[in-house]
């Protein structure tokens, strides 16, 4: 196990959705001011590109809303995800090392979510499943979320998600680890790169 860093978005937003915190993928919320390293965390901004640009500081004031982990519980109770440990910062838990996740626990998540076993509503399924969406072709969708946390002088990179064709349904929980001092430079790239030359081979993209 290791922790989810922003694959937790995945999961987080649809307890977001369905707990109201925002009342849709549009909402915008407004930012609080602190100037961040990346350039699309300076700004309001709404879930889906949140999403998309890794929003730290939106998923915060989201989760906030939510009312405390005794919600987050139930939810990752329900999910069977990971550790469950929520005995982090109460809207920073996924980044701290405190909730931890294992490769096959990330899939079996996200069959779940997939088949829509868990109790939410569709438009909430909807919703997430929309914005999920990397990129769609005539022959496959690919749904997915990346993710980036240091733990120690440890970096963990993960990519996570599925691949729809016409046939099949292809899940997948790519993770690499590296030590910072001997850093690889193209690390953050090749969570995706390792993902698609495997899906490539076995044909499916």
């Amino acid at each position: 196990r290791a922790l989810p860093a922003s694959t937790f978005k995945i999961p987080n937003s649809l307890i977001i959705i369905e707990e109201h915190a925002v009342k849709d993928e549009n909402e915008v919320l407004k930012w609080d001011g602190i100037k961040r390293p990346i350039s699309s965390h300076n700004g309001d901004t709404d879930l889906k590109n949140a999403y998309k640009n890794s929003t730290v500081w939106f998923y915060q004031e989201a989760t906030r809303r939510v009312g405390g982990v005794d919600k987050y519980k139930k939810y990752l109770e329900e999910f069977h995800y990971g550790n469950q440990n929520l005995s982090g910062k109460p809207d920073y838990f996924w980044l701290d090392n405190t909730l931890t996740i294992s490769p096959v626990e990330q899939i079996n998540f996200l069959t779940g979510l997939y088949e829509e076993k868990y109790h939410f509503s569709k438009r909430t399924y909807n919703i997430v499943k929309n914005i999920m969406i990397e990129k769609k072709t005539d022959s496959y969708t690919l749904r997915a979320k990346t993710g980036t946390g240091l733990v120690n002088t440890l970096d963990i990179g993960w990519y996570v998600g599925y691949v729809e064709t016409k046939d099949n349904v292809y899940f997948f929980a790519t993770r690499l680890w590296q030590d910072v001092p001997n850093k690889n430079e193209d690390f953050l790239n090749l969570r995706k790169s390792v993902t698609f030359n495997i899906f490539q081979y076995m044909g499916v993209m």
